[in-house]
């Protein structure tokens, strides 16, 4: 790059010499390719220092070069060197524009920002925020039209050439990727036992069939008595089963749900509350508690839309790492 430089102010040197004294031709140089070379290595050690470059630093150095280019141009001879004298001095702009690239990319690389990008991004969002505010409260109609149009055009501009946010959003599009293929193939090699479980009910109801013989139907209530419902004769007195002696009413306990807190308290970790951070066990918690919140247990999918549902908050990789605990914990010996 500074070869290709040199190269160019000698060649603009030698160009404008032919035409003028070598102070002109030295004075031209010094002006242009002088001057370019100045603007580089201010945006150079901008850049390497991670804050962006002014606009006239930019302006600068492609200006100066097609300044140069014009005079050199007038210098010519003729028509075929008129160009080739043209596009000598704008050798120095692309060395200039090569190295603050090149420099720019090894900051983007060591330190993972883009100081360009950001100014742009910064002054877009700038921009986008103030045309927002005129197109609504504005008192001029037109006015408001015209920045509700601009702030549109603006609005594709946001996070073009953004380094940072294309990394997350193909972090984010990866992590997607990999929960669905996870539900996906979990959901293609799971194992159902209901076959299986139909087999044996069929099975040991047909052994019992042949051994405990059929109970007569009950006879219908005739005219004039009353049904017995509820466990107790007309008389409102307490009626015990015939074949077991117990109440009805007590045959069937009651079944009290488990809470999270018990499950919590089970676990030994403080009980998870909704909208603060959960650690990965409490995670497992709240998991394990949704997953067995209804008969048969909960999916993943399921599991993870209920843990949305109810406020929770965990990363999509905290989840899968912590449904994969939990399935862990099931399919261990007890």
């Amino acid at each position: 790059m500074l070869a290709t430089g040199a190269a160019g102010g000698y060649g603009t040197y030698s160009n404008i010499k032919g035409a003028y004294d070598s102070g002109t031709a030295l004075g031209a140089v010094a002006a242009g390719e002088g001057a370019t070379a100045v603007l580089a290595l201010v945006m150079l050690g901008l850049t390497m220092l991670g804050q962006a470059s002014p606009a006239v630093v930019r302006v600068g150095l492609w200006a100066l070069p097609a300044a140069a280019s014009v005079m050199s141009a007038v210098a010519a001879p003729d028509g075929p060197r008129t160009v080739i004298y043209a596009i000598t001095p704008l050798g120095m702009s692309v060395s200039a524009e090569g190295m603050a690239f090149l420099a720019r990319r090894i900051v983007v690389h060591t330190d993972g920002r883009d100081a360009e990008a950001e100014a742009k991004a910064a002054a877009v969002v700038q921009a986008l925020a103030y045309h927002r505010a005129r197109a609504a409260n504005h008192p001029d109609k037109k006015i408001r039209k015209r920045s509700d149009r601009a702030s549109w055009r603006l609005a594709r501009k946001i996070g073009t050439a953004d380094t940072t946010l294309g990394a997350r959003l193909l972090e984010v599009q990866r992590e997607r990727i990999t929960t669905g293929a996870d539900v996906a193939l979990g959901d293609m090699f799971a194992i159902t036992l209901t076959p299986a479980t139909e087999s044996v009910t069929a099975g040991r109801d047909a052994v019992t069939a042949t051994v405990t013989p059929a109970l007569p139907p009950v006879a219908e209530p005739g005219v004039g008595e009353r049904a017995v419902t509820g466990g107790r004769d007309g008389e409102d007195t307490q009626v015990n089963d015939p074949l077991t002696g117990l109440d009805e009413e007590s045959v069937t306990p009651a079944v009290t749900p488990v809470t999270l807190d018990e499950v919590a308290a089970i676990a030994g970790v403080s009980t998870p509350l909704i909208g603060e951070p959960l650690s990965d066990e409490q995670i497992v918690v709240v998991l394990r508690f949704l997953r067995y919140s209804d008969d048969p247990p909960l999916s993943y999918r399921q599991t993870v839309a209920a843990f949305r549902e109810s406020g929770f908050t965990g990363g999509e990789s905290r989840i899968r790492g912590a449904w994969a605990t939990l399935m862990a914990q099931e399919e261990s010996p007890r």
